[in-house]
C-alpha cells in the first residue's frame, strides 16, 4: 500500500511539473505606475487580442501567468492605455522580467526571445519616428525607408531560424507593407521553410507561410510580364483624387510624362500652373498624357490643390510620402523629377528643362 501511495505521489508530482512546463510567467514593474491597469494582449496573426488586464501594485509591480504549448511560442503584447509598454515573445517553461514605463520605454531579462524581439520592436519604433520628424522632407523619408527595409532585409537573413521574423515581414508603413518589393516573395518563402524545421507547429509560421505562397505567385506572375515585350517601363499603380486605381501601363497616349512633385512646396505647386498646364494645353490633342505623382503623406492638402487648380490630367497619391514604393521603383531623389515614355518606352534622354521639353515633344508629337 505504502508503494501504491508513493507511486501515486511520483505521478502527481509528475503531472503537476508537466503542467508548471506549459506556463510562461512575467513579472514586471511599470514605472511611477501606481495601481494602474495594464492590458495583457496576444498577437493574433495579425491583430492584438486582449486576453487579462492586471492591476500593478503600490510599487507598480505586476504578475501574469499564461498557458503555451511546447514548441509553440506565443508573443504577448503589454499595454497602458492606448500605449504599448512592452512586447514579449514567450516560450513554456520561461520567466520573463520586464521594467517599463507609461511611455512605451521598456527592457526585459529571462526570455531570450523577448530580448531578441525588444531589439525588433525598437528598430522599428525608431523607423517610424524617424518618418514622423522627416513629414516635411519626402527625399528623407525615401531615405529612411530605404535604410529601415535593408537593415530588415539583413535582420531576417541573419536569423533565419527566429520567430522575431515574424512581425518584421509583417510591418506596414500605414496600411502598405515595409517589405512591398515583388521579390520579397523568396525571402518570404526561405524564412518559411526555415521556421518549419524548428516550430512546425505554429500558428505564426504557418501565417508566414501562407503569405509566401502568396507572394511567390505575385513573384511568377511579376516574371512573365516582366519577359513580355509589352513591359518596357516600370508600372505604376496608385490612387487618384476619388480613390480609383490608376496604371500607368494603362494610360493610352502615344506620350507620357510621368512628373513626381511635392504639393507643400510653392514652386512646385505653381510649376503645374505655369508650366504643366501650358504645355498640356498645347500637346495633349496630339497625344500627350501626364501622369503626376505626388510625394506627400497629406492627402486632403494634394486633393485640395487638385481641386482648385482643376490640373486635368491624372492626378495620383498613396499618402506614403517619400517611402512610396512609386519613388522607390523610379529611384526619385530631387523634387521635382519628370520622367518621358514615348510609344511605350522609357526616354534615356533626361529632362532637362520646361523648354527643353516642349522641343522634344513638338518633334515627337507633329
Amino acid at each position: 500500500m505504502k508503494n501504491c501511495n508513493k507511486l501515486c505521489a511520483l505521478a502527481l508530482a509528475a503531472l503537476a511539473l508537466a503542467g508548471c512546463g506549459q506556463k510562461a510567467r512575467i513579472r514586471g514593474t511599470l514605472t511611477d505606475g501606481a495601481d494602474k491597469n495594464v492590458i495583457v494582449k496576444q498577437l493574433d496573426i495579425n491583430v492584438y487580442r486582449s486576453i487579462d488586464t492586471l492591476k500593478t501594485g503600490k510599487d507598480g509591480s505586476f504578475r501574469y501567468a499564461l498557458d503555451i504549448q511546447k514548441g509553440q511560442p506565443e508573443f504577448i503584447y503589454l499595454f497602458y492605455g492606448n500605449t504599448r509598454i512592452a512586447a514579449l515573445l514567450l516560450e513554456a517553461g520561461e520567466t520573463a522580467t520586464v521594467q517599463a514605463d507609461t511611455l512605451g520605454r521598456y527592457t526585459v531579462e529571462g526570455s531570450r526571445g523577448s530580448s531578441e524581439l525588444a531589439v525588433v520592436d525598437k528598430a522599428y519604433a525608431d523607423f517610424l519616428a524617424a518618418l514622423n520628424a522627416h513629414a516635411d522632407t519626402p527625399i528623407e523619408m525615401t531615405r529612411d525607408y530605404i535604410k529601415h527595409y535593408r537593415e530588415s532585409v539583413k535582420y531576417v537573413m541573419e536569423h533565419p531560424y527566429s520567430l522575431t521574423t515574424v512581425p518584421v515581414f509583417f510591418e506596414t508603413l500605414g496600411e502598405a507593407p515595409i517589405f512591398s518589393q515583388v521579390t520579397d516573395g523568396i525571402l518570404f518563402r526561405k524564412a518559411a521553410d526555415s521556421l518549419k524545421t524548428v516550430y512546425p507547429d505554429s500558428r505564426y509560421v504557418k501565417a508566414l507561410e501562407k503569405e509566401a505562397d502568396r507572394r511567390m505567385r505575385y513573384l511568377e506572375i511579376d516574371s512573365q510580364l516582366q519577359n513580355a515585350p509589352e513591359a518596357s517601363f516600370p508600372d505604376i499603380v496608385l490612387p487618384d483624387i476619388k480613390g480609383e486605381k490608376r496604371a500607368l501601363s494603362e494610360v493610352d497616349a502615344k506620350v507620357v510624362l510621368v512628373h513626381f512633385w511635392d504639393v507643400s512646396d510653392a514652386a512646385q505647386k505653381m510649376m503645374s500652373i505655369d508650366m504643366l498646364l501650358p504645355l498640356y494645353q498645347d500637346f495633349h490633342k496630339r497625344g500627350l498624357e501626364i501622369y503626376s505623382v505626388c510625394v506627400t503623406p497629406d492627402k486632403p492638402e494634394w486633393a485640395s490643390v487638385v481641386l482648385a487648380q482643376k490640373l486635368p490630367w491624372i492626378n495620383v497619391n498613396d499618402g506614403l510620402g517619400g517611402a512610396s514604393p512609386a519613388v522607390i521603383t523610379y529611384n526619385v531623389t530631387s523634387l521635382p523629377n519628370s520622367f518621358l515614355i514615348v510609344n511605350g518606352e522609357l526616354s534615356a534622354k533626361p529632362i532637362s528643362g520646361i523648354d527643353a521639353l516642349r522641343k522634344e515633344l513638338a518633334a515627337v508629337l507633329r
